[in-house]
């Protein structure tokens, strides 16, 4: 019996770092993400430079406030404050001339790319956080899970812009 239970606990303990480690794999995928839809950002904020060089510096001082690395241990809140591209499409919109700029439209299209990128793995994490919030939530798992350390995780918010 003693043998039973401890193959259970060890079965339990792997089932919940897999779960956890899924979530860890989820929030660094939308690091790299989000830093790429930075990098995206910085590129057309650049673009803009040639036409709307007064209205630039704020935006970008602005942008390079809110970049931070985003990890397996980042909270939601984190991801959340990185969210937000709306000032720099409303200065864009401002200039027709840089509107009609290739450059600016493969930019515009790469930061709403890598925007669809987020949310979908924003969608995952949240998935991760789900089945690893009901194993927790579930007797006897609960007590291991306690023993163990583990805990119930925060989900991402799922706004946007």
């Amino acid at each position: 019996l003693v043998i039973l239970l401890a193959i259970w606990i060890v079965s339990v303990r792997k089932k919940l770092a897999i779960m956890d480690e899924n979530i860890n794999h989820s929030m660094n995928q939308i690091g790299v993400q989000i830093s790429s839809r930075f990098d995206a950002l910085f590129a057309v904020l650049d673009l803009m430079k040639g036409y709307a060089a007064d209205d630039i510096q704020p935006l970008m001082e602005r942008a390079a406030a809110r970049r931070s690395v985003i990890t397996a241990r980042s909270a939601p809140e984190e991801v959340s404050e990185q969210e937000t591209v709306k000032s720099i499409r409303l200065a864009a919109e401002r200039n027709p001339l840089l509107c009609a700029d290739k450059n600016y439209t493969k930019c515009m299209d790469a930061v709403e790319c890598y925007g669809r990128m987020v949310y979908t793995s924003r969608l995952i994490y949240n998935d991760s956080v789900t089945k690893l919030n009901s194993a927790l939530g579930m007797f006897p798992t609960n007590v291991i899970a306690g023993i163990l350390g583990f805990h119930k995780r925060e989900y991402l918010s799922q706004k946007g812009d």
